[in-house]
């Protein structure tokens, strides 16, 4: 896979100026950049209503700006039910009076681009809710012009038309008794799912887009798109353990003639310049990078990007993590690009997740390290750059339906979704008065505010490392070279692009280990002729080449033992080096 195939033919974005390259100032900003990913009812509440909201996302954008990424991902505020909190839409083209009014979007929107910042909308296209006029027409009665807008089938002899059932375990299919026919709901019932093999469907959804791309949303986060087309022939599903409950789901999603589709948003979204499409590829552990590569295509003609779960179902191994990457990179298409996740408002924090035990700080600066220097788009979940948890909610505050139905196997999705915790103040500066849900208690410590001032902190190790990832073009747009995956707690590899070299070691494990190939370190360029301060740290290898030491965790030691004529890293340590020049 070549990560820069045709990258000078792309514009660039201005926050990317590639010096000495034949990038121009405006390439494509998804590739190069950061995305920050806001749950808007838990990011900041502006009108004390204990729920965060569009204006208060506006208040916060200093922040996000100051972080250093190029663009917000925000999931849903149209009007909803709130079934599942905003992902059953009743329309797409309002604004949920719980978040805001469409003025409050355009606003927003404006101020995002104001300060240089990219927006991603995030949007439901499998299903809608069941409210959305559309699905009160179509369940009207069985000539209904929109009856085929959704997927209706009569019962089999059997009861229900297939054995497919929803992620809560139940069946797929819910019973109208005025039509007596069943609709299909992949998830709630209050989610019925669309007919996308409906050609008014994907006309409707076309204007849909071109609307929002018209009001200056940068792009699209397409919910569940692996569910969108189904089976024809509404097989059953095999069964696993001979339990219906327990199904190999073969025949409900992931369907290969799913391409047209992808297609057809493709050439919407190319209609606008520097747009971006990301897709939800929804797999269990341990993911399938083969899977989220498909809906890519041949990496221009169906979607820009496609999560890939499988690092977020790794447990704390350099090798296991390393790997997970290696494989994504690898399924991605030649003219394809990766992006990466380690959290978002359906799974368990990364912290909590990965980060445990008295190195847990450590733990998840290596992490950040690792995630933001790998080949591919970093997607930020909001809260990881301090080290937000996930919070265990007590039953009677849990408001998921998943959590309400699995108490106490599993407690849902809320403990990801918690408050944002901005400071100190009551409800860690989220709202004035009681949130939605409960703050996290350990806002006390882990807390914006805090960290902020703190030279020493996760949330200004991230800005760091945003900010050096966007100075280098190696490491935002560039190819990579792997020299050690992961096999002595220790991964070490390349990043390139053109004669920007940065290389790249980073160690997961708590005891030093030796880098085998040093040959001699010197605290001073004086008299190399490179434009360097004197007091700049390099390193000679053993072919020559001279490396500036641009980020290290613990730069004073390593002043030290780089003095001694070996390279040692420390305890989750990580270096960021760039070549200089070759002597």
């Amino acid at each position: 896979m070549q990560f820069i195939n045709n990258a000078a033919s792309e514009n660039i974005s201005p926050n990317f100026i590639h010096e000495g390259t034949d990038l121009k100032q405006k390439d494509l900003w998804w590739k190069c950049g950061v995305i920050y990913h806001i749950y808007l009812r838990s990011f900041f509440d502006s009108n004390g209503d204990g729920i965060g909201d569009i204006q208060g996302v506006i208040q916060k954008l200093d922040y996000v700006k100051d972080l250093g990424v190029s663009g917000i991902w925000l999931s849903p505020f149209f009007k909803s039910p709130m079934a599942d909190f905003g992902y059953d839409i009743s329309d797409y083209l309002s604004v949920d009076s719980q978040y805001g009014s469409l003025a409050d979007v355009r606003n927003l929107v404006d101020e995002c681009h104001r300060r240089g910042l990219h927006i991603i909308m995030d949007i439901a296209l499998n299903h809608t809710s069941d409210q959305h006029p559309w699905f009160v027409e179509s369940k009207s009665s069985l000539n209904n012009p929109k009856r085929d807008w959704y997927i209706w089938k009569k019962g089999s002899r059997f009861g229900r038309p297939n054995n497919w059932i929803t992620g809560l375990f139940e069946s797929a299919w819910e019973y109208d008794k005025l039509t007596k026919e069943y609709y299909l709901h992949s998830f709630l019932k209050n989610q019925p799912d669309l007919n996308w093999r409906s050609p008014e469907v994907q006309e409707v959804f076309q204007k849909i887009l071109h609307y929002w791309l018209n009001f200056g949303f940068d792009g699209f986060r397409l919910d569940m798109i692996n569910w969108l087309i189904k089976d024809e022939k509404m097989r059953n599903n095999p069964n696993l353990f001979f339990v219906n409950i327990f199904q190999k789901q073969i025949y409900n999603k992931n369907q290969n003639n799913i391409s047209p589709v992808l297609k057809m948003i493709r050439q919407t979204i190319d209609q606008f310049p520097n747009k971006v499409t990301i897709g939800e590829v929804f797999t269990m552990p341990p993911g399938n990078p083969e899977l989220s590569s498909f809906y890519l295509g041949n990496g221009s003609d169906a979607l820009n990007l496609a999560f890939d779960f499988s690092i977020m179902y790794r447990l704390w191994s350099a090798r296991s993590l390393f790997l997970a990457v290696k494989k994504w990179l690898q399924a991605i298409p030649e003219k394809g690009w990766a992006c990466h996740v380690l959290s978002n408002h359906d799974q368990k924090r990364s912290f909590s997740r990965l980060c445990r035990g008295k190195w847990a700080q450590e733990k998840a600066k290596v992490l950040s390290a690792f995630f933001l220097t790998i080949p591919g788009t970093p997607i930020i979940y909001y809260g990881e750059e301090i080290g937000m948890k996930s919070l265990a909610i007590r039953k009677k505050n849990i408001v998921d339906p998943l959590g309400k139905k699995f108490w106490p196997f599993y407690s849902g999705r809320d403990s990801s979704r918690t408050p944002m915790q901005w400071s100190i103040q009551k409800n860690s500066g989220f709202s004035e008065k009681n949130s939605w849900l409960p703050v996290n208690p350990d806002y006390m410590t882990i807390n914006v505010e805090t960290q902020d001032d703190d030279k020493q902190s996760l949330l200004n190790h991230y800005k760091e490392l945003i900010h050096l990832r966007n100075l280098e073009p190696a490491l935002n747009i560039g190819d990579w070279k792997i020299n050690e995956e992961g096999q002595r707690g220790v991964v070490d590899y390349y990043r390139f692009y053109k004669d920007n070299i940065i290389r790249v070691i980073i160690n997961f494990k708590a005891g030093k280990i030796k880098i085998r190939d040093t040959t001699k370190w010197a605290r001073s360029l004086e008299n190399s002729g490179a434009s360097f301060p004197k007091s700049t740290v390099y390193w000679q290898d053993h072919t020559r080449l001279k490396w500036q030491i641009l980020f290290s965790m613990r730069k004073e030691e390593h002043i030290e033992i780089l003095g001694s004529g070996n390279l040692i890293l420390y305890p989750f340590e990580c270096l960021v080096l760039k070549k200089i020049r070759a002597t």
